[in-house]
């Protein structure tokens, strides 16, 4: 809500700044969770992206199942083995939990970059419409009305960092 607040104080900054100038500024809003939604591409992403988290699931659960199998047969032996052999398959039982909890750990990993790899495409092509549609239709600032951040801006703007930094004393 912050953001909104401070996207539009912005805005009425830029309009009351154009007044002094002549470039005349226009300012455009989308909302990119609505636009992300309706675009065809990411159902099939998200298709792809289940059907692997699925055969991720899958490998989880027969790992986990083997090791439960393991646990239970020692278990109900346990009482007959010698201190060795116990030893023995205690250590393949914690070797065992701890190559389940690596795999969950890198399929984890594994499947945000597959999101990241199905997804940031279909980005991309929303990026480069909202820019061409800007450019377009002479939209100075596109704002994203889903979560606050500024979506287009032409490369000429001016970055007021520098002067903000010299206000408050920031090297």
């Amino acid at each position: 809500m912050k953001n909104i607040g401070f996207a539009i104080l912005i805005a009425l900054l830029f309009i009351n700044l154009s007044g002094f100038s002549q470039a005349k500024t226009k300012f455009g809003h989308l909302n990119s969770n609505d636009l992300f939604a309706l675009m065809p591409e990411k159902e099939a992403a998200q298709k792809t992206l289940q059907t692997y988290s699925k055969q991720l699931e899958d490998q989880l659960v027969a790992m986990q199942d083997e090791l439960e199998k393991k646990y239970t047969a020692y278990q109900a032996e346990q009482a007959t083995l010698t201190d060795m052999i116990k030893k023995t398959k205690e250590e393949e039982l914690t070797t065992m939990q701890q190559r389940i909890q690596t795999f969950q750990t890198n399929a984890q990993q594994e499947l945000q970059k597959k999101e990241s790899e199905l997804l940031q495409p279909i980005i991309e092509k929303a990026k480069k419409a909202i820019e061409e549609v800007s450019k377009d239709n002479g939209y100075t600032y596109v704002f994203d009305t889903g979560t606050g951040t500024l979506l287009y801006w032409p490369k000429d703007a001016d970055d007021i960092l520098p002067l903000v930094k010299t206000k408050l004393g920031i090297k």
